[in-house]
């Protein structure tokens, strides 16, 4: 995996230098000039479902190798955080989506012949590098084929110098990363990236993730040493093992046993959040997906504790949210009435979610940041419900690690 390997050398390059580890800052795509939360929520969605569908057609041929989903040419792309990291000999900056759902590290490389998407830096061209070198497959190029749910992405393997941190003081340089040198894509954009960085089921690393609706603060990644973090606010609980099958055996699934509202425990079966044996179902952590996506009996079940307990006028927020609950504010100015916080109980850790982590309001809606998804594939933790909490993946462990934190200052 190229994820295990990004990480393994990277935690194996500090160790060897001394350094306590890596500081990566993230920054978010809708932090850009111009794009409203509104905007960002609908996009996202959109691309949040293609995402769904190519990992369903993905689990129902079993994954390999090559894998093809449908793609949409006018559907918005790319990442939900992008990283800063350089590579080659001298080192070339450029912006790569963090994704702990994908299990490789990839970039577009020169030439292209004209079937690569625009990217805001230049081509990386292995001919400039002193450190580039071509994976052997028997006398020829390794190639790979990777689909995500907004198109396709080609190319072969190689190996290359990585440098990863977002200051002098605190970079690793890698050699010997194999990465995927891309060619060819099917995709228009990729969002202001040049390419990817998978982190499934990687060492140790941890993020925290500013407010959903802060545009102006990084969030962080922490890679090594530096990622762990300790104190009374800890809470931990075992990953479940992944099924053995692409693309499932990369992601991160959790032992979810509940949900409550307040105090309200939602009445949910005991079996909804279970992994199935043919790796469909469970529970997964992801981020690269911006809304947590739900079985619909469960979202049926969070959308009546919210109705049951909101005394505003529901309204349509598909248009301007994507949503499927809104509620109408009073004016567009005004502050949103007070909810309980939502807690996610999870096997050894209770994870409390405040309202504004769960709901979400602009230009006068206000509305449930959550949806039901009816494609038979796994459960998702977005983004918009990790926010302002620290996590730790610690994969030697087999655990997740978090507690509440104010990001924007760690």
């Amino acid at each position: 995996m190229a994820s295990l390997a990004v990480l393994i050398a990277l935690v194996g390059a500090m160790l060897a230098s001394g350094a306590a580890g890596v500081r990566v800052e993230l920054t978010r795509v809708h932090s850009r000039p111009g794009v409203t939360a509104s905007q960002f929520v609908r996009d996202a969605l959109r691309r949040d479902m293609h995402r769904h569908k190519a990992r369903e057609l993905a689990a129902s041929r079993g994954g390999g190798a090559t894998v093809s989903a449908p793609t949409r040419k006018d559907s918005p792309g790319g990442p939900e955080y992008l990283m800063t990291l350089a590579i080659g000999t001298p080192p070339l900056s450029y912006p790569a989506s963090f994704d702990t759902a994908s299990d490789l590290i990839w970039t577009q490389c020169a030439p292209c012949g004209g079937r690569c998407f625009p990217q805001p830096t230049q081509l990386y061209n292995p001919a400039g590098s002193a450190t580039f070198r071509v994976r052997d497959c028997g006398g020829s190029l390794c190639p790979y084929n990777i689909s995500y749910g907004t198109g396709w992405k080609s190319g072969f393997r190689a190996t290359e110098t990585f440098t990863f941190g977002s200051s002098p003081a605190c970079q690793a340089r890698v050699p010997g990363i194999t990465f995927g040198c891309s060619n060819a894509s099917s995709s228009s954009n990729f969002n202001g990236s040049s390419g990817l960085v998978g982190l499934g089921r990687g060492p140790l690393f941890s993020y925290c993730l500013t407010p959903f609706q802060d545009a102006n603060s990084t969030s962080t990644l922490l890679l090594g040493e530096s990622a762990a973090f300790s104190g009374a606010g800890v809470r931990s609980t075992p990953f479940v093992a992944s099924p053995s099958r692409l693309p499932m055996r990369v992601f991160y699934y959790l032992n979810l046993t509940g949900i409550s509202l307040g105090t309200k425990v939602l009445s949910i079966a005991p079996d909804a959040f279970s992994l199935k044996a043919d790796g469909t179902g469970g529970i997964i952590i992801d981020s690269d997906t911006t809304i947590t996506s739900l079985d619909d009996a469960v979202y049926q079940q969070i959308r009546a504790a919210v109705l049951a307990l909101v005394t505003l006028p529901t309204t349509n927020g598909s248009a301007a949210m994507g949503l499927d609950l809104c509620f109408a504010l009073p004016s567009p100015m005004s502050a949103p009435p007070a909810m309980p916080s939502m807690t996610l109980h999870f096997e050894g850790a209770d994870m409390v979610l405040p309202a504004d982590s769960y709901m979400i309001s602009e230009s006068g809606l206000w509305c449930l940041a959550m949806q039901n998804q009816t494609y038979g594939v796994a459960n998702i933790l977005g983004v918009c419900q990790q926010q302002n909490m620290h996590i730790l993946f610690d994969v030697r462990k087999e655990t997740l690690s978090f507690a509440p934190a104010k990001c924007s200052t760690l």
